[in-house]
């Protein structure tokens, strides 16, 4: 299972495909935000709240047809959150008065379809991840870069799950471990100088930190395959040197051209962009 880009009026919603059941799985909260049209915490009230009325009603099926999956939280790390597939969303829906109620109904089928669509012919799902950056304003350069360094991890990740790294947390801390030892921040350090909260870090990457993000990935793979790394202590030995390469070639750039390569740029709204958060201490 992995967790896939789709936005909603631009807003992400958490989801991840379980291939074996053939089924999508939602964040809960996510949905709920959208339609009570509030923020992260006072949506995981309001889905606490509207649980307890759930099962007072008699109505316990509901909950109980919610399950909880790792998902990547606001600070990066992975944590259990309530999900549910397209069927029990949709009754959580009709349990909320919302304008919105019927527009989001309307893209979960619209999702269920493109799975249809993407399974039928995978050349679909590049291509509608494309037309989605470029609704969010990004250049066909940004995202040739995006979409080449998604490959150059999911190259790396393919290499974890096949020489004993559980999917999931260890990905996480092998991940920050490589991001750290080029950038010198961590993945959630690097997020807060940007100013993001539930936004994917890469999606606000600029093109020189993506394609540094891309050489550490791909100079891990490399080593680990040359030496078979396997297991937590093999490829976090990996990671560290993948790493290392792309920070020593970040540090000649900087060099050559005075300009740093990890800055807290980003593509929100400009009524959306917060003060960003100096990471020095």
């Amino acid at each position: 299972m992995a967790e896939e880009l789709k936005l909603f009026e631009g807003n992400r919603i958490r989801h991840i495909y379980d291939e074996e059941k053939e089924t999508y799985y939602f964040s809960v909260v996510d949905i709920v935000a959208i339609l009570i049209e509030k923020d992260y915490q006072s949506a995981r009230k309001y889905w606490k709240v509207l649980k307890g009325r759930i099962v007072k009603e008699g109505f316990n099926e509901l909950v109980t047809n919610c399950y909880q999956l790792k998902m990547q939280a606001d600070d990066g790390k992975m944590r259990k959150t309530d999900v549910a597939d397209i069927k029990t969303i949709f009754r959580i829906i009709q349990s909320i008065p919302s304008k919105k109620a019927e527009p989001i109904k309307q893209w979960l089928a619209k999702v269920g379809q493109e799975r249809v669509q993407e399974m039928a012919d995978p050349t679909t799902a590049i291509d509608r991840a494309r037309e989605t950056y470029k609704k969010l304003g990004r250049s066909d350069k940004w995202i040739q870069q995006r979409m080449t360094g998604q490959e150059t991890r999911n190259k790396l990740t393919d290499y974890w799950k096949d020489h004993e790294i559980s999917e999931g947390e260890e990905y996480a801390i092998l991940t920050n471990i490589i991001h750290q030892e080029w950038s010198g921040l961590s993945v959630k350090e690097h997020k807060n100088l940007k100013g993001l909260k539930s936004q994917n870090l890469r999606d606000h990457m600029s093109e020189a930190e993506l394609i540094f993000t891309a050489l550490a990935e791909l100079s891990t793979r490399q080593i680990a395959e040359s030496e078979n790394a396997t297991g937590m202590e093999e490829n976090t030995h990996s990671a560290k040197r993948g790493g290392k390469i792309a920070k020593e070639a970040k540090e000649k750039l900087e060099l050559e051209t005075g300009q740093k390569v990890v800055t807290g740029e980003n593509f929100l709204p400009a009524n959306k962009k917060p003060k960003l958060i100096d990471n020095k201490e």
